[in-house]
């Protein structure tokens, strides 16, 4: 299991502020560290020069003109300073009396570029050396007839103060960055539950929707920038909900209204057939009525599984060059008798050369559609006619007739299962208000798009958008 997201923002702020005490106490107490040393080492050299200043050479003797006893640190065995002198051949001039029989190391060095060394010294003790090469002066008997020789001084100091401080600067950051990181603990988890806090009744509101009551939106206030986004895809989450679960009631209730019109005609049909003894030819046409009911009953429901199949991706597809002109002929045949009763004319605009890739069955199925309803719903004596538009990758189909009477917002539902125009439902048991639906999802498995609209003079055009090639 993931940690909490307070945890996580929580872990994320105190590391960030970790890192951020951690390289500023390394770089304090490097600088402070750096300049208590080069204090520190300023003196040794200081010393170093007192010390080289005083050298005097004479012959072979090598004498230190200022006395021990003149620099107190010399003597001082608390806080001890050392000294030793060296010739060039490496034999020893001279060294401070504290050092008895030890020695300390020869360093190389100069003037201008002195040598630092830390020594271990005895005891645990840790002391700071410098270096330091230089040329002494010599007597007036030896000036001009001899070359001054190279000698080297080193200069050793004990630096348990200079390390106590250090110490004691390390427990101070230490401490300091204990204490920081304890209240940046405290302060990010009251910040980060007071960030989180709009979330939580974001998720309060939620647990408290309930599936009969979809209208509630969330309504929290004061929500962040940030959480703005969250909460208004949160709310149109909830109208799709609501926008689902009422279309599912309104299918509920419309196939039963389609389903109880023909089975009350079914019955009805029985009941007065058996009522009396009849002769064989009113057993026939009774049988006959229930017959032309029942086929519209299982093309209702051959629609409602085609849907159904559509919706769910389960429908296969057989794809072939397609010439819609001759398609389109085709599918008007069996409605050319009826649309000749009512003198409804016909014209099929297509070029003979169109061709798509597409599935005949299933674009088929389309056509007849929308040409039956066509039929069906233009005035008498109208017009009915189909034309294509073509572009790089897409063929538009538009099948158009005239004599519609709806609106712009009732077109808007056309598409919709079970709707019709007429509010009466007076086609109820021949007309159920699947096939605009059909179209919709068969177009859409084809790889296109259709729209419905209706323009002035009652001319209602459905238009289907199709890839010219196989997607």
């Amino acid at each position: 299991m993931k940690p909490s997201l307070q945890i996580r923002l929580v872990v994320g702020v105190v590391s960030a502020v970790l890192l951020l005490l951690t390289v500023f106490s390394v770089g304090i107490y490097s600088v402070i560290r750096s300049a208590l040393l080069s204090q520190f080492d300023a003196s040794l050299v200081s010393i170093a020069q007192i010390l080289a200043g005083s050298v005097e050479v004479d012959g072979d003797q090598i004498e230190l003109e200022i006395e021990v006893q003149q620099m107190p640190e010399l003597q001082d065995r608390n806080k001890p300073t050392y000294y030793q002198l060296w010739r060039h051949d490496g034999t020893v001039a001279a060294k401070s009396p504290l050092l008895e029989s030890s020695n300390l190391p020869r360093l190389a060095g100069s003037p201008e570029k002195p040598t630092f060394k830390t020594l271990r010294a005895g005891a645990g003790r840790v002391e700071r050396a410098a270096g330091y090469g230089f040329t002494p002066r010599l007597s007036d008997n030896d000036r001009k007839t001899a070359e001054p020789p190279r000698l080297m001084l080193t200069v050793a100091r004990d630096s348990a103060a200079i390390l106590s401080q250090l110490r004691f600067l390390r427990w101070v950051l230490f401490l300091a960055s204990g204490a920081v990181i304890l209240l940046s603990i405290l302060v990010a988890l009251l910040t980060v539950r007071q960030g989180l806090r709009p979330l939580t009744a974001i998720a309060g509101e939620i647990a408290a929707v309930r599936e009969t009551d979809l209208a509630t939106r969330i309504a929290a206030e004061d929500v962040p920038g940030e959480l703005l986004p969250i909460k208004e895809r949160l709310n149109d989450l909830l109208s799709r909900l609501e926008a689902a679960f009422n279309r599912e009631r309104r299918f509920t209730a419309d196939v039963a209204h389609e389903l109880r019109t023909p089975l009350a005609g079914i019955r009805s049909t029985i009941e007065v057939t058996l009522s009396r003894g009849r002769d064989q030819k009113e057993y026939k046409t009774a049988l006959s009525d229930c017959l032309a009911i029942i086929e519209n009953m299982q093309t209702m429901v051959n629609n409602l599984l085609m849907i159904a199949r559509l919706d769910a991706c389960q429908a296969a597809l057989r794809r072939e060059q397609v010439h819609p002109a001759e398609l389109v002929s085709s599918c008007w045949r069996p409605f050319s008798e009826k649309a000749k009763l009512r003198r409804i004319a016909f014209d099929n605009r297509i070029q003979t050369d169109a061709v798509i890739n597409s599935d005949p069955q299933k674009l088929s199925m389309v056509l007849s559609n929308l040409l039956g309803n066509a039929v069906e719903y233009a005035n008498d004596a109208g017009q009915i006619w189909v034309t294509t538009h073509h572009s790089d990758d897409s063929i538009e189909i538009a099948v158009a007739n005239t004599g519609c009477r709806l609106t712009s917002d009732e077109v808007a539902r056309a598409f919709d299962c079970f709707w019709r125009g007429d509010s009466s439902r007076a086609g109820t048991g021949t007309h159920c208000g699947l096939g605009l639906a059909l179209v919709q999802r068969l177009v859409g498995a084809l790889g296109g798009s259709a729209a419905a609209e209706v323009q002035l003079g009652g001319v209602f055009t459905v238009r289907l958008t199709l890839p010219a090639s196989a997607p």
